[in-house]
Parts: C-alpha cells; sequence; structure tokens
C-alpha cells in the first residue's frame, strides 16, 4: 500500500492570499507529477450546490448526506446538527490519502502539522512562526529582518519565500517532500 500523502499548510491571516497563491501552485505541482488534495477551511457559511439544483433541493427538504455524483466527479455534502468547529484529522479521513501525493491545507493555523507562514508587513499583522514550531518557512512579499525584541525568538534557520515567487516556494515545496521529516497529522490524532 502506497504512504499516504504529506500535509503541508499554508498559515496565515486573512487577507494575505492563500487562495490566490495556492491557484498558481496547484498547476506547477501538477506539471510535476504530482497529486494533489486540498482541505480550505472557511469561516463562513457556504454552499456548494445551488438553489434550484436536485441536490439543493434535496438537502433542504431534509436530507443529512447527499452524494452528488457523475462520470467526471463526485461530492459528498454533509449537514450537521449542531455546529462544531472543523476539525483537520476528521477531514483529513475524508480523503483518500494513498491516491494522492500532496494534501495542501489553506487554514487550520494553529492545528500541529508542517505550514508555510504567508506574510505581507504592509497589513500590520504579527509573524506567526515564533510562536508557532511547525512553520517551516516563510514567504513575504518583502525581504524580513530578523526579530529584534526578546518576545520573538529568533530561528535565523527558518528559510524565507518570495510570496510573488510560486517557482521559489515550488522548489522548496518539493526540496521538503524529498528530504524533511514531516510534522503530518494522522487520523488517529497522533503524529507518525
Amino acid at each position: 500500500m502506497p504512504d499516504p500523502a504529506k500535509v503541508l499548510g499554508f498559515a496565515a491571516f486573512s487577507g494575505v492570499g492563500k487562495t490566490s497563491l495556492l491557484k498558481r501552485l496547484i498547476p506547477l505541482l501538477r506539471q510535476q507529477g504530482l497529486r494533489i488534495g486540498l482541505i480550505k477551511l472557511s469561516h463562513h457559511h457556504f454552499e456548494v450546490d445551488v438553489p434550484g439544483k436536485d441536490s439543493y433541493e434535496l438537502r433542504q427538504a431534509g436530507a443529512e448526506q447527499v452524494l452528488l455524483c457523475s462520470p467526471r466527479r463526485w461530492a459528498l455534502i454533509t449537514e450537521l446538527e449542531q455546529p462544531v468547529e472543523p476539525d483537520l484529522e476528521r477531514m483529513l479521513v475524508q480523503l483518500d490519502r494513498a491516491a494522492l501525493d500532496l494534501v495542501l491545507v489553506e487554514g487550520f493555523r494553529h492545528a500541529p502539522f508542517s505550514k508555510i507562514e504567508l506574510h505581507r508587513p504592509s497589513l500590520g499583522h504579527p509573524l506567526l512562526y515564533p510562536q508557532d514550531p511547525n512553520i517551516i518557512a516563510i514567504a513575504s512579499d518583502v525581504p524580513l529582518s530578523k526579530p529584534a525584541s526578546s518576545a520573538e525568538p529568533a530561528r535565523p534557520d527558518i528559510p524565507q519565500l518570495g510570496l510573488n515567487q510560486p517557482q521559489q516556494i515550488l522548489a522548496f515545496i518539493l526540496h521538503w517532500m524529498r528530504t524533511e521529516q514531516t510534522l503530518d497529522v494522522e487520523p488517529d490524532g497522533g503524529e507518525p
């Protein structure tokens, strides 16, 4: 049985450009022959089917799970009786990780797994990496200086990448996939 896909997150405050970067990176990763999965955490109410379509109407009628399928794709929509904060481990078991090489995760920035931090100093948000040992690199739109205050412990070895240089980020990810031990999230909640 093939090894399950590695899991790599992109952590940032809202508005930094996680989705924009992923839209540029995924085709580059696919060109390398990688099979990519994606989990995106949304803090908003969302619909994946639209009013007037059968799947939407049947879910609105009370179906708790709706599996929509065609010869080209399928999607499972599950309604939750009570709101529950999404959990990365529960979401990962929904994917067929044996059929993937890499799962990219947008969000779940507080979960303990390998992540690249995206940062735009002009937005005024603090860096996440000083408090998160799972951040393996920082992609910023400008070069960052090393932390000056003792409140931000320096990690001089953390790689800095160009946020607007997807080829550089691609090279980092490929190197990471080949050489690094990941803090991969396992379905049982533990690390490998």
